[in-house]
């Protein structure tokens, strides 16, 4: 009999839903023709990639227009970062980010460093979280660009970004940046909202849609530098053909996320804090660096003076799957740049896991996990892990 793999790595990637692979053959199969086309066919891939813009601008109640594919959250964060600031340097150009932002903000705004903006960043403290008093010190008349995360990808803080949006708004013009890739669908994300982000990118895979898909939208029409120049497609601002099949699935994606979002934050919720209360058996051997007012998907710890890549093998051994730190940066030996901002104690610096929920997920799976954590740790600390 087959043991089941149970995945824990949904911060990652996800596994694409069936129904999510269902609408993607049936675009490609039937509706494989070139969107820009003007004959019959073209005509109907366009149709279908207009419906699948409006559906995401509904969830995100903002205009179809608004709505821009990309190849994912990566292309998304540089597209908003690059375009935006090269197109607002009459205003300033001071840059406003965090420390712990996901690479392709900190490499974006690195770039414009080099290019001669002033780029500050905002610290966060021992939950992850900035200061609201340290962004209003900072904002000036001259910022033209806040990108904040909503949700951090290593350890499940929270950012203010509503509260921060109302500072930034009101002490600059500066246009406000979210990354909303490992929010998206798990928390409440609109620009309804009475003040919030500008711009929001999204990227399909971590929603179980596709690798290669994502969104970067505007609450307003907002005048950027495109960098992707061609035959003017997504109305100027990112040319080259578009992918219909990627749009229509991460549309298909984006509705199912938004709609079993409360009932999958509960399930979340129910095992982090199941976990927790494990974890906290073990005593001063380990550090949990996520926190109950952190996002419910994420749950990261640390186990003194283990290194990670070890206890992931241990784990992968029986089948249970885990991560340590962000894929991003898992391959590298240095330590995340997330841990160093968070200043944590030299003996749990190496030892961080992460563990990520996703749809698949049952409590028998969670049960599983507990189980071999608790059996991997006594492998590996014994007596020392109480």
């Amino acid at each position: 009999m087959e043991v089941k793999t149970i995945y824990l790595d949904n911060s990652a990637t996800t596994k694409p839903l069936k129904e999510v692979m269902q609408a993607f053959m049936v675009v490609n199969e039937q509706y494989y023709a070139n969107p820009a086309s003007i004959h019959a066919m073209g005509v109907e891939a366009n149709n279908l990639l207009m419906r699948a813009r409006e559906q995401v601008a509904d969830i995100l109640q903002t205009e179809a227009k608004n709505v821009l594919f990309t190849s994912g959250g990566t292309e998304s964060n540089n597209t908003a970062i690059l375009g935006l600031a090269h197109s607002n340097t009459h205003k300033g150009k001071h840059i406003i980010t965090t420390e712990i932002e996901h690479p392709s903000v900190l490499e974006s705004v690195k770039q414009l460093e080099k290019e001669g903006f002033e780029v500050e960043y905002l610290p966060v403290d021992q939950n992850g979280v900035i200061s609201l008093d340290d962004l209003r010190a900072k904002v000036r008349k001259d910022t033209i660009l806040v990108s904040i995360m909503h949700v951090n990808n290593e350890m499940g803080a929270i950012q203010p970004i509503f509260e921060a949006a109302k500072i930034i708004h009101n002490m600059s013009r500066a246009a406000f940046h979210v990354d909303a890739v490992q929010s998206f669908g798990k928390l409440p994300l609109a620009f309804n909202h009475e003040d919030g982000p500008d711009c929001i990118s999204i990227s399909g895979h971590k929603i179980h849609g596709f690798k290669g898909s994502g969104v970067l939208a505007f609450r307003t029409h907002m005048k950027w530098q495109p960098y992707a120049l061609g035959g003017g497609q997504e109305y100027g601002l990112r040319s080259g053909t578009v992918a219909v099949p990627q749009a229509v699935a991460l549309s298909k994606a984006a509705r199912i996320a938004v709609e079993s979002r409360v009932d999958q934050e509960k399930k979340y919720r129910k095992w982090h804090d199941e976990i927790c209360l494990q974890l906290r058996e073990y005593g001063e051997a380990v550090h949990i660096l996520s926190t109950p007012q952190g996002a419910a998907h994420i749950l990261s710890f640390s186990i003194r003076d283990l290194k990670g890549e070890v206890i992931i093998n241990a784990m992968q051994k029986r089948q249970v799957i885990v991560s340590t730190s962000s894929a991003c940066s898992s391959k590298q030996t240095k330590t995340s740049h997330v841990v160093e901002a968070l200043k944590l104690d030299e003996h749990f610096k190496k030892g961080v896991i992460r563990l990520s929920f996703g749809a698949y997920l049952s409590d028998e799976d969670i049960a599983k996990f507990k189980d071999v954590l608790n059996e991997v740790l006594m492998e590996l600390k014994g007596e020392h892990i109480q």
